[in-house]
């Protein structure tokens, strides 16, 4: 895939069904600051200019294209809970979907040049996002920041919500994460064309993101999520922001331990490939169902990673179609690394037929791993 020269690539900061980042918490609040304060500049022009014939200029205002419409929401149960909100069940037009509910309150003072630029950058970021659609994607329906039209449903009836809560919906996954998944999993072991298909499903969103120059940069197992198909579907998408066509201008850790490429983890400079070595940590964690590093600390993995190339052990009964694809995808040089679509074509030609699943720890090791049907 090449870079286009107009422009370099959007990252994303953790957007999640479950834990919406606090970055996008403070862009919609001050979003929303922004929108109220020039509401009541136009009342107060309005209000000025109107006593000679009623002609006050209109407060209505237009809504963005990513803003849902709050009377055809109707958020029920509590699915989650976190440090700046909760998650729901809920429909949105007949649709199902999870609702992320924010109290974002005041964040203290800031200039109108400070307002501004943030709710500028929060628009163009959301509107990015809205317009994403891949069948490997979780699909973000929309966002409304701080409307009182706002309803949960409960038992008894419906409550309304206070004007300074702001949500975000997004489409519902009901088969939870793909983590969770594989620790279910974690005794039986997944078999070999399963393992294939859920690479194959991260492989082909995390394609179309670099297609459209989102770099991810928190892949993990954590943020998939399954359908009732078992279909995986990238989450956890952050706020985007332009990257600029220096990769310098991308640095600082970001991502989770374990899934950390090495020039991430040393504060180096990065890029997409950043996300190409977390599939590669993805993709041994789908054939293992296990954790990588789960006995190291923060600073071990750090310098083990960077300085003494730890990754996770390959079992032996691993094919070698499989193994190839991990270790290409987590080399030390990003440049070495493959691009996401030809991670995909490579996962594409494995031949899943015969078997080839990671055998379960209490079934005997040793010459299993060649027989004709291997894992479950």
């Amino acid at each position: 895939m090449k870079k286009s020269e107009s422009g370099g690539y959007v990252r994303a900061d953790q957007i999640d069904l479950k834990r919406l980042d606090e970055q996008l918490q403070r862009h919609l609040s001050r979003a929303w600051t922004m929108e109220k304060n020039k509401e009541k500049e136009e009342e107060e022009c309005g209000g000025e200019g109107g006593g000679g014939g009623g002609g006050g200029r209109s407060t209505s205002r237009t809504r963005q294209e990513w803003e849902i419409d709050p009377s055809k929401l109707i958020i029920k149960s509590v699915i989650a809970r976190g440090t700046f909100g909760t998650v729901h069940r809920g429909i949105y037009d007949g649709q199902d979907v999870a609702v992320k509910l924010l109290d974002w309150g005041e964040e203290g003072h800031r200039s109108d040049a400070e307002i501004a630029s943030l709710r500028a950058a929060f628009t163009q970021e959301v509107a990015v996002w809205h317009k994403l659609d891949h069948p490997n994607v979780t699909k973000f329906l929309g966002a409304t920041m701080g409307s009182s039209e706002l309803q949960i449903q409960t038992e008894n009836g419906q409550i309304g919500m206070p004007s300074n809560v702001c949500c975000v919906v997004v489409e519902y996954c009901p088969g939870g994460a793909l983590k969770s998944y594989l620790i279910k999993n974690r005794r039986r072991k997944l078999a070999f064309k399963v393992v294939v298909q859920l690479a194959l499903d991260l492989a082909r969103g995390l394609s179309y993101l670099h297609l459209k120059k989102i770099v991810h940069r928190d892949v993990k197992t954590e943020n998939m999520l399954l359908d009732k198909t078992r279909t995986l579907k990238i989450a956890d998408f952050g706020v985007a922001r332009i990257e600029a066509s220096n990769p310098h201008d991308m640095t600082g850790e970001t991502g989770t331990l374990g899934y950390m490429a090495p020039e991430v983890l040393n504060g180096n400079p990065y890029n997409r490939k950043c996300d190409v070595y977390s599939f590669g940590i993805c993709l041994w964690e789908i054939y293992c169902c296990d954790m990588p590093y789960p006995d190291l600390s923060f600073s071990e993995v750090t310098s083990a990673v960077v300085r003494q190339n730890l990754r996770p052990e390959i079992p032996r009964c691993c094919p070698s179609s499989l193994a190839n694809v991990m270790k290409r995808c987590w080399d030390a040089n990003p440049d070495k690394r493959p691009e996401m679509d030809e991670v995909v074509t490579m996962l594409e030609a494995i031949d899943t037929s015969k078997g080839g699943g990671m055998i379960p720890g209490d079934q005997p090791q040793g010459c299993l791993c060649f027989r004709r049907y291997r894992g479950p």
